[in-house]
Order: structure tokens, then sequence, then C-alpha cells
């Protein structure tokens, strides 16, 4: 894929931008109206003054003038409190007009996750009755054969979900009244619920980060070409994303890296480049000693400050970054996800640092809740299904932008890949004209550099380990 199509969400030229817009235009109608009607006041004020009634003697046909005059301007068909009225009046209606859009949106999203959950009960009384009476089995027997006469013996099941994603967005969504229809199984109401059900099954333990070394060189220091170049745009930070992700091989330790950039100034800021699960265990596997594994992923999805996540703020202090230095995280998959907690948890004990930007290539964030200081970057390969393992689509904020791309490989795992897949779609992000994509550009100054300009990058390496 060379020039993969872009389409953007959310962020300042967002849906939920303009709502904002708007509300700040009926802040303004409201502040005008209430100015009107304070200079009507005044007016009506100069109506009775003394001095005024006193000049009636000497001058009756110029008073009644004034007074005429000011009564037209005042209360006339184009008056001051005719203005004032109507300035109150569209105050109202701009606001009414955003709230019935928001809860349109609402209502359908409810009705959506409703819909699922509710599918997700009635299939687990069937499969409960299934096995009590093999009788109640027939429907679904019969289901199951017309879907076999359907799509026939052949069927490529990667190919069919990656065209039609959405069927990941059902069956997650199903899986909360699933749950739920458990017999002695607590009510679960969302798919982050489920998640910290699951969780229970994962120990997350404690963790460590250590500098490893690098090639023999006796330090933690990468300095590969695409580790020390500044970085200039959103391919730069991929680039690096993907540096790392091939680098950090299952069945070896946690990997990630901290690039310090440093400007001409002496200021600094910090990249941190997360990349995603590694280590596909499952709840019965022996506990795993590596933090890139299904158990992390499980406790983010459920909204849980993960070890993984303490272990990248240990790093960045072993890196020497202080609590006021802007951060940026770069994550993968489940790196995404932890970056997205993390910001979550920005500025307190779940995670010391002043994060500013993230930047999440195929990860499932839309049920973390991002504080409005912390610019938000998704890109979702419209292919991957990934994305869709939360059920939901990610919220349309000023500061949360989501850019979808279409590269089909027809394979999960060449969709979800950062080099085949995200690597090219954030080449031609770069070129991107969007008001959301380049707000995001600006705001990002202390990481994204104009090349040339002094800027230096030194990138530290972190090993990160669970202890049980």
């Amino acid at each position: 894929m060379s020039d993969p199509q872009l389409q953007v969400s959310g962020g300042a030229g967002g849906t939920n931008a303009r709502y904002e817009d708007i509300g700040l235009l009926a802040q303004h109608s409201d502040d005008l109206a209430g100015d009107l009607a304070a200079i009507t006041a005044q007016g009506h004020g100069m109506l009775v003054d003394p001095d005024l009634l006193a000049s009636a003697v000497l001058n009756p046909d110029g008073f009644a003038k004034i007074e005429a005059g000011l009564l037209q301007a005042l209360d006339g068909p184009d008056g001051l409190t005719a203005l004032s009225l109507d300035f109150g009046q569209r105050a109202i209606a701009l606001r009414t007009v955003v709230a019935s859009y928001q809860a349109v949106d609402e209502a359908q999203a409810r009705t959506i996750d409703t819909l699922r959950w509710s599918l997700g009960f009635g299939l687990g009384l069937g499969l409960q009755g299934a096995v009590a009476n093999p009788l109640a089995a027939l429907p679904f027997a019969s289901t199951l054969g017309a879907a076999g006469a359907l799509f026939g013996d052949d069927l490529d099941w990667q190919q069919l979900l990656t065209d039609h994603p959405g069927i990941i967005d059902t069956l997650v969504g199903m899986g909360p009244g699933l749950v739920s229809s458990l017999p002695g199984a607590p009510l679960v109401g969302d798919v982050p619920g489920a998640a910290n059900l699951l969780a229970d099954w994962y120990q997350d333990g404690t963790f460590t980060a250590t500098a490893p070394d690098i090639n023999g060189t006796g330090t933690n220091i990468d300095t590969s070409d695409t580790m020390v170049r500044p970085p200039q745009g959103f391919a730069d930070l991929i680039a690096g994303l993907n540096y790392r992700n091939g680098e950090a091989d299952a069945g070896q330790p946690d990997q990630i890296d901290v690039r310090v950039i440093t400007h001409p100034d002496g200021s600094t800021a910090y990249v941190v480049d997360i990349p995603g699960t590694k280590v596909m265990n499952m709840p019965w596997d022996p506990a795993s000693p590596f933090l890139n594994d299904m158990g992390t992923n499980v406790h983010v999805l459920g909204g849980d400050t993960t070890s993984r996540q303490h272990a990248i703020a240990e790093a960045l202090k072993m890196a020497g970054a202080s609590p006021t230095d802007p951060v940026m995280l770069v994550g993968h998959s489940q790196g995404g996800m932890v970056a997205a907690q993390a910001a979550h948890d920005s500025g307190t004990s779940g995670f010391p640092y002043n994060v500013t930007h993230v930047v999440t290539a195929g990860s499932p964030i839309a049920n973390t809740d991002i504080p409005t200081g912390v610019q938000v970057l998704a890109m979702e390969n419209a292919h991957d299904i990934v994305p869709h393992l939360d059920a939901g689509d990610n919220p349309d904020r000023p500061n949360h932008t989501t850019v979808t791309f279409d590269d089909q490989n027809g394979n999960i795992g060449k969709n979800h890949a950062t080099d085949l897949a995200y690597l090219p779609a954030a080449r031609a992000l770069d070129q991107s004209t969007d008001p959301s994509v380049v707000a995001y550009r600006d705001s990002a100054g202390a990481f994204l550099t104009g090349g040339g300009d002094g800027t230096t990058v030194e990138s530290k390496v972190y090993e990160l380990h669970r202890v049980h």
C-alpha cells in the first residue's frame, strides 16, 4: 500500500469540537443578551431622568421627540429590548440543538450495546438449555448447518473477519451478556467489566526495569539510524515503534525504549516506544514472567493500572525524565492500550509523568477516558480486527483524533503489522492537511522537529520483567 486513503474523525476538526464551538457561540449570545439588557435598563432610566423631565417645560416639542426616539431605540421592533430577547432565545436554541444531537448519539450507542448484551445473554441461556436437554440444541444445529451450506467448506475465516471487522465488535459486545447468563455469575454490564472478571485469572504481579547491554557496547544506548534521528513527523514516530517492535521478540524480556530529545535551548522531551503483545498465554498456563502477555491485555482492557505501566514509569525515571518534562507515548496494539491508560493516570501515582501526547497503532482504546489536556492520535487499519476488541468506536472529542485507513492483506497478522500496515499509513499521514491532523502535529512541537535545528536524540533501551 503506497498511498492509503485516510479518514479522520475527532480532534480539532471533529464533530464534538464543532459542538463546543456552538456552545461557545451560545455563551457569547447569552453574554451579549445580558449586556444589551443592562444597556436597555440604563436607557429606560434616562426616560425618567429629572433633568430631561425638567426640560419639557422649556421645550415640550423637543422633549417629546427625545422620549419618542429613546422609546423606539429601546422598545421598538428593532430596539435593544428585542435584540436582547433575540440573542437570549438564540442561546437557548443553540444549546438545545447540541443537546439533541448528543442525546441521539448517546441513545444510538446505548441501543447497540443493549442489543449485543441481549444477544449474548440469550446465547448463554440457549447453550445451557442445550446442555440440559440435547433436543434443545436442534435449532442451533440447524443454524450451523445452514451457515455451512451458505458459506461452503472453503470459507476463509481470516478474509471474512478482516473484510467485516464489525463481526468482532458484535462478538465482543455479546461477551458481557454471555457471562451474565452463567449460573452464579455476577451481572456484567460492559466489556471492561467482563475483562475484569477474566483478569482475576491472570496475576499481574510486580515489576522490575533494567538497562540491558545493547550489542556488547556496555550501555543501553541504541545507536541505530532509526533511533537517533530526530522525529520530524508521524512516519519517524512509527518507524521507531516498528524498529522496537521487531527487537522485542516473543519469549524474551519485554523491551521498550525511551527516546530522549534534547533541543538547542537545553529543554528535553521524551518519546516512549511500547510494542504490542508478544506472549499469547492462557489463564491456565504457568505464571508468565513477561509483562507483554495476555494477562496485561485483559487487565488494561478492564481499566487497570498494570505492572507494565509502572515499569514504563520506572524506565522514564531511569532515563532522567522529570515529572514536568513533556512525554509522548507511542504504542502498537497492547502498547497503545497501556499508553492510553498511562495517559489517563498521568500526573498521579499510577504514572507520575507529564503525558501530553499519545500515538496508537491498532489499539482498542475506545473505553479509556483520556484527560482533555492529553492529545491522542489513534491510527486504525479498517481491516485490522484488534482495534475492535473493545466493541466500541473511539470518542469524537477535540483531544482525540482517529485516523482510519484501508489496507486489506487478507491476513489478520499482516493487517495488524506495524511495518506492512501502519508505517505506510504514517507516511501518508505526514502529507495530510486535515485540520485535526494539522492541529495535532502543531501541538507536538516538543517531539517533532523541522530537521536541521540542532536537536539531538539518545535512545535508551529498557527490559521490563514481571515478578510474582
